[in-house]
């Protein structure tokens, strides 16, 4: 894939609810970042996203990094990602995708990407898309030991036959990771198709207070019904801090829900960070959200959570009458995730 060349379609993964067991898999942990395929062709270097999006222009520090790597013609498929203080952020992965070069150019410095490489594509003369994974991880391993010593923004993701490296890795998942991918080894690359890839995220709970809510875009029976809860957790000063959506509602509950938020509608309910605006792909009645007394408490499941919010929305699990709201904490949070990390035994 050089700058010249058609894109390449990307192997996607299938979601599943377990982990598949078997000699015909391999286990890697599933990062939280921006999928990339690098590619070098001389002194050409192309970064493509997984929708077909060139990034390169974001990374200017991985493109010089890609440029004095010991080998000048590579295809890899990877993942961007950006630590801050021992974590993934994804919040500041994020933040490189901006408009103005200069800005681009600062944050370079400030908080640098690092690439984890997780198969390799073509080396050299030789196109290895056509090979089996287990081929190609011996192929990607050797080039990682020729080519990353001495390229700091450069890293070998992890990889494993053992079953019970991934079931640790899914416990531990948090801090950058949020789930693992299991790979078919007899299979070659699955260009654009799920068939030889699967990923598994680790689900938990919190209880959170219902801060706000979002209108539908549809109407229901001729009215308004909600269309997403906002959802808030208390900090260690007790401010109310948005922390994500849940979205997913049944609606034959809607119009009941309705009635029951509208009545406890006031002006303000999240004191410290608030939803933001809209987003250039939002309407205006769906980006306009209404503010509730903190009264309502619901256990929530997701997926991930970091730089104090829900990754990804979540779905409701059931409603928290006995829970009062000053019980929906940051910490909560936290301290669940860190007692998952204390049970979780280390790799060897």
């Amino acid at each position: 894939m050089a700058s010249n060349a058609a894109p390449i379609e990307v192997m996607e993964a299938r979601s599943v609810e377990a982990i598949p067991r078997g000699m015909q898999w391999q286990y890697e942990p599933k990062w939280d970042g921006f999928r990339c395929l690098l590619a070098r062709n001389g002194n050409s270097i192309s970064m493509q996203s997984k929708s077909g999006q060139d990034l390169a222009r974001y990374f200017p520090e991985i493109v010089a990094a890609a440029r004095a790597l010991t080998e000048s013609n590579f295809i890899l498929d990877g993942e961007l990602v950006v630590q801050i203080g021992g974590e993934l952020s994804f919040d500041d992965l994020l933040q490189r995708i901006h408009p103005a070069s200069s800005r681009v150019k600062k944050l370079s410095v400030e908080t640098p990407a690092s690439y984890l490489g997780f198969d390799l594509l073509r080396t050299g003369k030789a196109a290895l898309m056509g090979q089996p994974l287990s081929e190609r991880r011996v192929q990607l391993e050797s080039f990682a030991a020729r080519c990353f010593r001495d390229a700091p923004l450069f890293r070998l993701s992890p990889a494993s036959q053992e079953f019970a490296a991934a079931k640790r890795w899914l416990a531990s998942a948090g801090g950058g990771s949020d789930g693992v991918i299991a790979k078919r080894l007899d299979l070659p690359y699955q260009a654009g198709n799920r068939e030889g890839m699967q990923k598994i995220k680790r689900h938990r709970s919190a209880d959170c207070v219902i801060g706000g809510f979002r209108y539908g875009e549809k109407l229901q029976a001729g009215r308004q019904v909600v269309g997403s809860l906002l959802l808030g957790l208390y900090d260690a000063n007790g401010l109310l801090h948005h922390v994500g959506f849940s979205s997913g509602l049944k609606a034959k509950d809607k119009p009941a829900l309705t009635d029951k938020l509208e009545a406890i509608k006031r002006k303000q309910s999240f004191t410290g960070n608030a939803p933001g605006g809209p987003s250039r792909w939002s309407t205006k009645r769906s980006s306009e959200w209404q503010a509730v007394k903190p009264k309502y408490v619901v256990e929530v499941s997701y997926d991930h959570f970091t730089d104090g919010r829900f990754r990804h929305g979540t779905s409701i699990l059931r409603w928290r009458p006995d829970k009062k709201p000053a019980q929906c904490t940051m910490d909560q949070v936290k301290q669940k995730v860190a007692r998952e990390l204390l049970n979780t035994v280390a790799p060897g």
